[in-house]
């Protein structure tokens, strides 16, 4: 038989004061959508104990004392890294033997839950201050500042595995400025510079020029080795790109991942069956996601 959810302490109390005001079982049951059975229990236990507070239920004792379960909230608290073992270790150390699972329990019911830290890139304090300065040199861009940007193509977020049961994935390159996406292409070999700078020259023009971008539009991409390569800069000044600086290593900053996540919600929503429904898909799709 499954457990009823317990009554609040405010409805408890409403039972008595109803009871009180000469109101039957029934009537307090209909008017607050609690059984009969459960509203002559409470009024039982008012006379009796003259309380609507939960009493001491019979059962084991918790393994892990009051103030056992303040220590290792406390130490959670302070540091979210703690492991089950590190509380296991240090209660024991106090003299209370308990397992993984006892700790588990007892954090659950004091709100907490485990979780795996993100892994983020290693900042060195040059790299914290280049942040900084990026972040400075562009708190107060207007929000309607259009810049296109350019996706990692080798990062692993960059490619769509949603081929049902398993069928493979494809990787594409895209970019998209404020005014909307711009073309989309599927690259079917593996990334070198030379295949970047051939994408760039066949797609990123014809892109800004279909979004009609104002001049003097910045071009972003990351800093992965193919987009600074001393031949890439050079192709770049060559084509009179104007580039935005990128602080390292940032790819939290790239904000073509949030097209990527969007694109791909809405791909395996449509269930592709194969490679090549995939990336038709993925065509129709990208020419639907809005501007904004």
């Amino acid at each position: 038989m499954a457990k009823t959810k317990e009554l609040s302490k405010d409805t408890r109390n409403k039972i008595v004061d109803l009871h009180q005001a000469g109101k039957t079982e029934s009537a307090i049951g209909k008017q607050l959508g609690v059984k009969k059975s459960t509203v002559g229990a409470i009024i039982r236990k008012w006379k009796t104990y003259k309380t609507t507070d939960n009493l001491p239920r019979s059962g084991a004792p918790r393994k892990i004392s009051p103030r056992g379960v303040k220590m290792i909230t406390r130490t959670v608290s302070k540091n979210p890294r703690t492991t089950r073992g590190d509380l296991v270790n240090g209660l024991q150390r106090a003299g209370t033997k308990v397992t993984k699972a006892t700790i588990s329990n007892t954090l659950r019911r004091q709100g907490l839950k485990s979780c795996s830290a993100r892994r983020v890139p290693l900042l060195k304090p040059v790299h914290v201050r280049a942040r900084l300065k990026f972040a400075r040199e562009h708190l107060d861009d207007p929000e309607e500042d259009g810049r296109m940007r350019k996706n990692a193509e080798l990062h692993p977020k960059n490619t769509i595995p949603t081929v049902k049961h398993g069928g493979g994935n494809i990787m594409l390159w895209g970019c998209f400025s404020a005014k909307g996406p711009g073309r989309l292409i599927r690259v079917k070999e593996r990334m070198n510079g030379a295949m970047y700078r051939e994408i760039l020259s066949k797609n990123l023009l014809p892109s800004a020029r279909a979004l009609k971008m104002k001049r003097g539009w910045v071009f972003q991409h990351d800093n992965d080795p193919k987009h600074t390569s001393r031949a890439m800069k050079e192709w770049l000044r060559k084509k009179h790109f104007k580039v935005l600086e990128w602080p390292s290593p940032s790819p939290d900053l790239n904000p073509i991942e949030n097209l990527w996540r969007d694109l791909k919600i809405r791909v395996a929503q449509r269930q592709p069956q194969n490679i090549t429904a995939l990336e038709e898909i993925c065509m129709e799709e990208w020419a639907k996601l809005p501007t904004t």
